[in-house]
């Protein structure tokens, strides 16, 4: 009868541990949805689809999504200066998440919270396995709440429940110290511990606070979701108790990524009692018994380390994007990892020998194009991996501590909307910019070829047209970095395989060492047809100046026409033609041929009213870009002022090297036309 019990119990094993690898290896959905709290409460008139405060709801719900992808995980916003209209909203991710990961959970929310769970309630709180979001009409900002409880038991009663309850007794408590006072996790108030409570069993869990509530306030939360768990959950194996302002969970399966934040080392488990030899006549386990028990628990230990082991290897891969690639034969040394804080700048570095293999020397079969900023080249790593590697020219005045800096601070700033540089190359006066492949060429590269823009189809168009959107709205209010582009143009747009938009050469101006001022400069560099006119009469630039660019560049995928091709005819620019079809009352005449009639009008005619809207020669009646990309998300007419009639400069104008000035000292300012893709980034 034991043996068979034995039997039984090591077959339950494999079964569990099989279960769980198989859990472990099957494709993820990038938020997992737990629950939500939102009490209906709200009258029809206050919450309307054109009220204030759903507009206001929108644009709160568009910043957060941007800001997604801030290291710490957690990140709270204001929308609106009414009384009764400002939306207060926050998110927090699971504080072993990557940027990456905590995106994806976020963008989902934002998404399903309105759309699908909570679509007219002003007091909202939503949690999925990786992230909460929390919004409000009052202030929730530095409020702990522990007014809403949602308790998920999903898991079975334990046979022993007792033991686990002595377990949780000990590991809580001290769980709960920790994640207050941060000393699990640098600047999240998050902590993990595990603890064996058998021979092969470990208890996981993990408890968290949103950051802006104090330690005390945090400690106070957590026991009192713990001091829940005898009530509600007495002998379970497995509980999640979510609050507004804290959550704690516990599981007997690994259900965070422990290499993210390592727990203490647990005390060491009580002896096992102690198995006598069947012969000695002592009353221990007969050999006949022992030895099938040996055989059983040395194949299952086998097992669990080889399940532990492909685990790991899958949390590691879906948590923290860390690269790493040593290969002594090309000389790389590449580490680094996006979700933390760069100590040293040799992490970014890459050896002078590696790109020279990778490019075949800069072989001209390699070559991608050149710029003002020097020559673009196709490399391969010896593993296979492809990049892209700008040669920059000699004429950056920078010296070597100086690049290597402005270097790290560009590339520390990650949104899917960027395209991502890995590092960089310095040796002798060489210095090289390292970025990911991005396949899919340039947005011009099939915008304007008569062949190839058929592949544009109105979908994509405007999906590409929204992503330009959400990366310069990271650039200019949600990075680390305030970044002003300066030369946004559809050759420095590249589309990745699924043709998502990646904005490229953003930085450049710092890390070229372009001698500016912040606000204005003697020299303007860009690209004609995209500067904007104060720009270009008074070098003065500013986040208005990015958004004139867009509002061409808009045009542009809207009537897959360059702006350039109208300097010869009687519109001067496509700005005069579309802006003079939008007056005479055939606005969609400037569509793509090549598009027929398979477009939505309204979204058509959104984007054209707000590209019209963008190119404004007063930048204060330009729209921002939060308010822009709220827009293209809203599926309502954006509702601003009649556009006015854009300022055409002419192609001999910009090209002369001089434009007059408006100003009275009619002083002439030295242009630079399409000579260095150039932006300005300011701290924040």
């Amino acid at each position: 009868m034991i043996a068979f019990k034995l039997k039984f119990s090591f077959s339950l094993w494999v079964f569990q541990l099989v279960l769980y690898c198989w859990l472990s290896f099957r494709s993820e959905a990038s938020a997992t949805y737990a629950d939500h709290v939102c009490p209906n409460t709200t009258t029809a008139d206050v919450y309307a689809s054109n009220s204030a405060f759903r507009a206001n709801l929108n644009l709160l719900l568009s910043v957060l999504s941007s800001n997604s992808t801030v290291e710490s995980g957690f990140y709270n916003a204001t929308a609106g200066q009414s009384t009764n209209a400002t939306a207060y909203g926050l998110f927090l991710c699971r504080g072993d998440l990557s940027p990456e990961a905590c995106q994806d959970c976020v963008t989902t929310a934002t998404r399903e919270v309105v759309g699908t769970y909570c679509p007219r309630e002003k007091t909202v709180v939503i949690w999925y396995d990786e992230c909460m979001i929390r919004y409000s009409d009052q202030s929730i900002f530095s409020i702990v709440d522990r007014t809403y409880q949602s308790i998920l038991n999903k898991s079975q009663i334990e046979k022993d429940p007792k033991g686990i309850m002595r377990v949780l007794e000990e590991v809580m408590p001290e769980l709960a110290t920790r994640a207050a006072s941060g000393s699990g996790s640098v600047g999240k108030k998050f902590a993990v511990a595990q603890r064996n409570y058998s021979v092969v069993q470990t208890l996981y869990a993990m408890g968290q606070c949103t950051p802006d509530i104090s330690i005390a306030e945090c400690t106070t939360c957590l026991q009192d979701a713990i001091s829940s768990i005898p009530n509600c959950c007495q002998g379970s194996s497995g509980v999640r108790i979510l609050l507004p302002s804290c959550n704690i969970r516990y599981e007997k399966f690994l259900f965070y990524n422990d290499t993210a934040f390592p727990p203490p080392p647990s005390p060491k488990a009580a002896a096992p009692p102690t198995i006598s030899n069947g012969t000695s006549g002592k009353g221990g386990i007969p050999l006949s018994v022992l030895i099938p028990i040996s055989l059983s628990v040395g194949v299952f230990i086998l097992l669990f380390v080889v399940g532990l082991y492909f685990m790991r290897m899958k949390m590691k891969k879906k948590y923290i994007p860390v690269r790493e690639e040593n290969t002594a034969s090309t000389g790389e040394n590449i580490k680094r990892s996006s979700g933390s804080n760069i100590t040293t700048t040799e992490s970014w570095q890459f050896d002078f020998a590696t790109i020279q293999a990778a490019t075949g020397n800069f072989s001209d079969s390699n070559k991608l194009g050149e710029g003002g900023f020097g020559f673009v080249y196709k490399g391969i790593l010896s593993n296979g991996k492809a990049i892209v590697v700008k040669r920059l020219s000699k004429n950056s005045v920078q010296g070597v501590e100086e690049f290597k800096n402005e270097v790290i601070l560009v590339a520390k700033l990650q949104h899917r909307n960027l395209v991502r540089m890995l590092g960089y190359c310095l040796e002798g006066k060489e210095k090289i910019l390292i970025y990911e492949y991005v396949p899919n060429r340039s947005l011009d590269y099939f915008l304007f070829d008569p062949k190839l823009k058929g592949e544009l189809d109105w979908s994509k168009r405007y999906k590409i047209i929204k992503g330009i959107a959400r990366g310069v709205l990271y650039l200019h209010e949600d990075s680390q970095l305030r970044i002003i582009h300066r030369d946004l143009k559809a050759s420095n747009i590249l589309l990745d395989k699924d043709m998502n938009a990646k904005i490229s050469d953003f930085g450049i101006a710092r890390i070229f060492g372009v001698d500016q001022t912040q606000g204005n400069t003697s020299r303007v560099m860009g690209t004609y047809g995209y500067m904007s006119p104060e720009y270009v009469l008074r070098g003065y630039f500013s986040v208005k100046s990015d958004v004139f660019s867009f509002g061409v560049l808009m045009l542009e995928i809207i009537s897959g026409n360059k702006n350039s091709n109208f300097y010869n005819s009687d519109m001067k620019s496509l700005l005069s033609y579309a802006w003079r079809l939008w007056k005479n009352g055939t606005p969609l005449e400037i569509v793509d041929p090549t598009l027929g009639q398979s477009y939505p009008s309204n979204e058509v005619l959104r984007c054209l009213d707000l590209a019209l809207s963008c190119v404004q020669d007063d930048p204060d009646t330009r729209p921002s870009m939060a308010t822009i990309v709220l827009m293209l998300n809203s599926h309502s007419s954006p509702g601003m002022r009649a556009p006015q009639q854009p300022t055409t400069f002419s192609h001999r104008t910009m090209v002369s090297g001089t434009v007059e000035n408006t100003e009275s000292d009619k002083s002439k300012t030295q242009i630079s036309v399409n000579d260095l893709s150039v932006s300005e980034v300011y701290p924040r």
